[in-house]
């Protein structure tokens, strides 16, 4: 386990950095920083050295080079159990850092404003955020990288237990998810920039997209038993889509159920009125309007009762009582609705196997 005896904290998002930072100098721990990071702690009384002083060099161009430094980039990137890395960083006098905790320029919520420019996107472009997350992240073994605040708790946890140290499991699964932030915000910024033409205007269809996703979980296997298979989602899913439904009740989805169900519910909201869509095998084999879940369901099962024998059932209307009653009389591998009353899932708990999904409709519809 890595001992954690200097960090270097610089970060955009504040969000529960000073009790992260609090937490961290009970330990022990001296804590270098820039800019506003650094004297956020000053102002709560939480030890810090700014990193121009550590360096011995004044932050310039406007901030644009800050940590760009070899006693930087020297202390995260120098392994300890190399000896003549060690040597070497004896040498030039580059102490260790054993933590680097940064979260980005918010390039992304930047460029989602509609009157953003050009130049107000370049500027939103992190330089030596990513340059230290990368540092950090390759050396992985001997450096703690944090890159959101949601691992603040988990981390401060384990220094607390531990007297100081992160174990190797903790700083490689935080390596993978500083490399994956990085990604995406590459991706955001390739994206963004490829948007333009020559002439300045931007396009609806970038010259390149970057899609980044998500898994979801292992499929035991694809469309045929011989397949291997894993659901993913979008790094950023649409409102309302598949991959954001909470799981009430049910064995896995399959390949399969994920294929139909994704087809049942896409038809289904896009009705205004109250509806019921049943799909088999991609196909749907009914489909109804009616004043209520019951009626609705009532007359989607009538249009074809056999196709309907196993089949994925799904509303765009709270599914009551009543049509739980009658919905529960046939066998059914996926239910999909927006919202289900307390009776109607009491009903359904008598057949655990059915995968019960509540996905919210989004708002404006389909």
């Amino acid at each position: 386990m890595a001992t954690i005896k200097r960090a270097l904290i610089s970060v955009s998002d504040k969000t529960g950095i000073i009790d992260f930072a609090k937490n961290i100098s009970a330990l022990g721990v001296e804590i270098l920083s820039t800019g506003g990071t650094a004297k956020l702690f000053r102002d709560n009384q939480i030890p810090v050295i700014e990193v121009s002083d550590y360096t011995g060099f004044p932050e310039m161009l406007d901030g644009r080079v800050k940590t760009l430094h070899p006693k930087v980039h020297g202390g995260i990137l120098g392994r300890r159990d190399l000896p003549e890395h060690v040597a070497a960083m004896q040498s030039a006098n580059i102490p260790n850092i054993d933590m680097v905790v940064v979260n980005l320029y918010p390039f992304e919520a930047t460029v989602a404003q509609p009157n953003c420019t050009l130049e107000e996107a370049i500027e939103n472009i992190d330089i030596g955020g990513p340059a230290m997350v990368r540092s950090a992240a390759k050396n992985w073994k001997d450096v703690a990288v944090l890159t959101d605040a949601s691992q603040y708790a988990d981390v401060i946890a384990e220094l607390q237990s531990t007297g100081g140290a992160v174990s190797q499991a903790t700083q490689f699964a935080l390596s993978i998810a500083a490399f994956n932030r990085i990604s995406n915000y590459d991706g955001a910024i390739s994206d963004y920039l490829s948007s333009f033409n020559p002439d300045g205007s931007r396009s609806d269809f970038p010259a390149q997209t970057n899609s980044r996703f998500i898994k979801l979980q292992d499929l035991r296997y694809g469309e045929n038993p011989h397949q291997q298979a894993a659901f993913y989602r979008d790094l950023h899913p649409a409102p309302g889509s598949l991959v954001t439904a909470q799981q009430l009740q049910g064995k896995e989805l399959s390949y399969n159920n994920i294929a139909d169900a994704d087809a049942a519910w896409e038809t289904v909201k896009s009705f205004d009125s109250t509806a019921c869509v049943i799909v088999k095998h991609a196909n749907p084999c009914g489909a109804a309007l009616g004043t209520s879940a019951l009626e609705a369901y009532t007359k989607a099962f009538q249009t074809d009762p056999s196709s309907a024998f196993g089949g994925i059932i799904a509303f765009n209307t709270i599914v009551d009582k009543a049509a739980a009653e009658a919905v529960s009389k046939q066998f059914v591998e996926v239910l999909i609705a927006p919202d289900y009353t307390a009776e109607a899932l009491a009903i359904f708990t008598a057949k655990a196997n059915v995968r019960v999904l509540k996905i919210a409709l989004p708002k404006g519809g389909a």
